[in-house]
């Protein structure tokens, strides 16, 4: 496996857990949007202890981003991430990832699973391909949502919110789940791309075959 030692080059604030590292881009380094690779900190004792993590930023872009959400309840690599700064150093490793985009559709995602789709909504944003593509996002509360103003600039009124812990005006209230689904979707021929938690994967999979979703045009991480 092939490994890539890289400054951080900037670091953005993106709520109150969330952050984006900006890196450098090796030479000849290519991924398709919806792609991660293996990430670890170059410091002591944490050289192989590797995560995966999608690019956010555009496959042409001069640098390679990552959006990564900090869990500072232990002393992992996220929080290990959330510690460092400009200059310091991560290893990067093969791309890989079976979410890639392949026609209109749905992207269904929770929490940090929107990662995937960042890349993705940014180039059909980019491409003027955007239309007929709709996203439900789902939060414990708005102060959660990642990107929450670029994903309204870039879908406008088919990015939907959804909040599990907080009511808010201007939010959907409760979790994406059958009866979610069969009542704000119409056609179950299109696309859908599901990333967040293992279980919600699953049971947001398992409504979509029941609600008539053909299993090949389901997209998520196997």
């Amino acid at each position: 496996m092939e490994k890539h030692t890289v400054k951080i080059i900037g670091i953005q604030q993106v709520t109150h857990d969330v952050k984006c590292f900006r890196v450098e881009k090796p030479a000849g380094y290519t991924f398709v949007p919806g792609q991660a690779t293996e990430v670890s900190v170059n410091k002591p004792g944490w050289e192989e202890e590797a995560r995966p993590f999608t690019f956010t930023a555009l496959e042409d872009a001069p640098w390679l981003e990552f959006t990564i959400k900090g869990y500072a309840d232990h002393n992992g690599v996220t929080h290990q991430l959330h510690q460092l700064a400009e200059g310091d150093e991560l290893i990067l490793r093969d791309v890989w990832g079976a979410i890639e985009y392949k026609g209109p559709g749905y992207f269904i995602a929770g929490g940090a699973g929107i990662t995937p789709f960042i890349a993705i909504l940014r180039m059909l944003h980019k491409e003027n391909k955007i239309a007929d593509n709709i996203l439900f996002f789902s939060n414990k509360t708005a102060a959660d949502i990642i990107y929450e103003d670029e994903l309204n600039q870039i879908l406008g009124r088919n990015a939907r919110f959804t909040l599990t812990r907080e009511k808010k005006e201007g939010y959907e209230n409760g979790i994406i789940n059958r009866a979610f689904l069969e009542s704000r979707i119409s056609d179950f021929s299109k696309h859908f791309y599901v990333c967040g938690p293992d279980k919600m994967i699953q049971d947001i999979n398992t409504a979509l075959e029941a609600l008539g979703a053909k299993p090949d045009l389901l997209v998520f991480e196997k």
